[in-house]
């Protein structure tokens, strides 16, 4: 019997977070939820399991709130960097979980990049 979409998605995501758990050497991880409607990221420090910075595309000051496109993606990964400032942190690793790495998760990252965050 052939895997779902679903399945393969998550097989992926915890295969891509277990090997960057291996080379993370205690940055935090930004970590991207892309939906049909919205696209959010966190910034996740893991040994204390809290998170340090978010933003989303729900959020109104952004000015793409319902929008999932790459213009939406770039402001979110502008803010997520200017957050991550903010919280004191200079450089995370990119957890792209089962979502693969163009489009819109890919401005995302050029987009925190461009805003000083080493990715």
């Amino acid at each position: 019997m052939a895997n779902s979409k679903r399945t393969l998605f998550l097989k992926r995501r915890l295969r891509v977070r277990n090997k960057l758990r291996k080379v993370n050497a205690g940055r935090p991880r930004l970590s991207v939820h892309r939906s049909n409607k919205n696209i959010s990221v966190q910034l996740i420090d893991d040994v204390r399991g809290v998170t340090l910075a978010s933003a989303s595309s729900l959020e109104k000051d952004l000015g793409v709130v319902g929008k999932n496109n790459i213009e939406a993606a770039t402001k979110v990964g502008a803010a997520i960097a200017e957050r991550a400032k903010k919280a004191g942190v200079e450089e995370a690793y990119f957890d792209r979980g089962g979502f693969l790495f163009h489009g819109k998760v890919k401005a995302l990252a050029d987009a925190a990049r461009d805003g000083g965050l080493k990715i």
